[in-house]
């Protein structure tokens, strides 16, 4: 392979830069799901409630998703070296500020500064990923990408509940530290600027739009699971959040230089990449929260090991990422996309019948038949979409697509927490039969659960199916024979 040519026209080792990102954003997305399984820990250590400890993932994942958009006039503006290491300095004392935290308002305080990291580095490593390859290499790429992005979330409760279980809570950030300044400085060393910049002035209207938009959804979306739809706040905020999104839409198809190009999803195949990611993260993300919670209350788990079922699930999917992004760069994405939603939807149909018996083996291995499914579907789409975008449209496409997965995750955990809640809730017995018939009562209040839970994969069914349906509309031109696009930081 040639040498490859940072934007300087100057030559760099692309093997190193690439572990340096990988490295550096594994930690970084790894921190959005560590603190599942450590909340009732962080309840006793800082003596507060559910709803209150909720905010330190609810206002990470509201920072992150606000952070996602800027990130593409970010990618633009600064030069690469200085925007990675600076979200990972940035990361870096949001994280020494959780180990440190005396109060849990320090702790909140410090997954905020942390999410501001994150939602830098996350869009970033694709957008570099895309331009450091040319196209008919870009699934392989894309490949490593996912391999950080699809299984540092997975592994996260797993690991919390071990460290849980061993150590104290501060490990969790404690152990990230000493990473991340190998990382800032690897990345001193090895980070190059491969992105071409220019002096494009930010647009504040659009960057308030954005944020006010894109964040009061997420919260809405976010208090759905304790509320329910029929709440004021929970109303109100994704009124206000929808109304806010189409403003920043309108003013951003009439700019000349967009804050957020969303022209991208006038692509025909891009948009249709952009739709399947999202359905695929809806059907991924809710199950991939019910799960654990049918696996605690039906069959009395411990957090732990209610992590450790979905374990080989996220390992499979580590282990078909690289596989999958080769198999693009030959086959392109369609057939991959038809079989990954097939095996999304086969795998997840049986979890419709599970009960309090149903073997942990048989859930252990539909889970990683469904990861296997995102796997094939997931990074070779999204790479088939961005082949599709002229190459200085490389960043908004990350970015768009990046923002649509957000909100679909947070849109996907609504709808099944408040499925869940719901149904439970309506096919509960009345109080009556509780001081009458205790055994009785404890019998139809386990099968309404249970209930509760069928239903709520009976969504997730109907999800994977619809991915399954766009799949067949996914280009069967994209992979090897996309146009390969001149780049500043490929080769040369």
């Amino acid at each position: 392979m040639p040498q490859a040519i940072d934007a300087h026209g100057k030559p760099y080792k692309r093997s190193l830069l690439i572990l340096v990102l990988l490295i550096g954003t594994f930690c970084t997305v790894l921190n959005q799901t560590i603190l599942t399984t450590a909340f009732p820990t962080l309840m006793d250590a800082f003596d507060i409630s559910t709803s209150t400890v909720q905010w330190l993932t609810t206002g990470f994942l509201m920072v992150n998703g606000i952070m996602i958009p800027i990130s593409a006039w970010l990618t633009s503006r600064v030069p690469s070296k200085r925007l990675y290491l600076s979200a990972m300095a940035v990361f870096l004392i949001g994280t020494i500020l959780c180990y440190t935290a005396p109060t849990f308002q320090v702790l909140l305080a410090g997954r905020l500064i942390q999410a501001l990291g994150v939602g830098v580095t996350m869009p970033l490593l694709q957008t570099l990923m895309l331009t450091i390859f040319p196209a008919n290499q870009r699934g392989s790429a894309m490949g490593l990408a996912g391999l950080v992005i699809g299984v540092a979330p997975a592994i996260g409760p797993t690991l919390s509940g071990w460290i849980i279980d061993n150590y104290h809570w501060r490990t969790l950030f404690g152990m990230i530290i000493p990473i991340v300044f190998i990382v800032l400085i690897a990345g001193l060393l090895f980070m190059k600027d491969v992105l071409e910049t220019d002096k494009k002035k930010l647009d504040w209207i659009s960057a308030a739009l954005s944020t006010i938009g894109f964040g009061s959804l997420l919260f809405g979306f976010s208090e759905v699971g304790d509320k329910g739809w029929g709440d004021a706040v929970v109303i109100t905020t994704l009124i206000v959040g929808v109304i806010f999104v189409i403003l920043f839409g309108i003013r951003q198809l009439r700019l000349e230089k967009p804050f957020l190009d969303l022209r991208v999803l006038k692509i025909p195949e891009f948009s249709i990449s952009a739709t399947l990611s999202s359905v695929s993260m809806i059907a991924m993300v809710g199950a991939e929260m019910v799960l654990p919670l049918y696996i605690q209350t039906v069959r009395g788990e411990s957090a732990f090991h209610s992590g450790l079922t979905l374990l080989p699930g996220a390992l499979m999917m580590g282990f078909l990422s690289p596989i999958t992004g080769r198999l693009f760069d030959k086959i392109g994405a369609r057939r991959l996309a038809i079989t990954g939603m097939f095996l999304l939807t086969a795998g997840t149909l049986p979890f419709a019948f599970i009960t309090k018996t149903t073997p942990m083996i048989y859930i252990i291995v539909l889970y990683a038949v469904r990861m296997a499914g995102i796997a094939m579907a997931m990074m070779p789409v999204t790479t088939a979409g961005m082949n599709s975008l002229p190459f200085e449209k490389m960043g908004h496409g990350t970015a768009v697509n990046n923002t649509l997965r957000q909100v679909a995750s947070s849109v996907g955990t609504a709808i099944l927490v408040s499925v869940l809640t719901n149904v439970t809730k309506n096919q509960m017995p009345g109080k009556h039969l509780l001081s009458a018939q205790p055994l009785a009562y404890k019998d139809q209040a386990f099968d309404a659960t249970v209930a509760g839970y069928h239903a709520t994969f009976w969504i997730a069914i109907g999800f994977s199916a619809l991915g399954l349906i766009i799949a067949f509309f996914v280009s069967r031109k994209a992979g090897s024979t996309a146009k390969v696009q001149p780049q500043a930081g490929g080769n040369k």
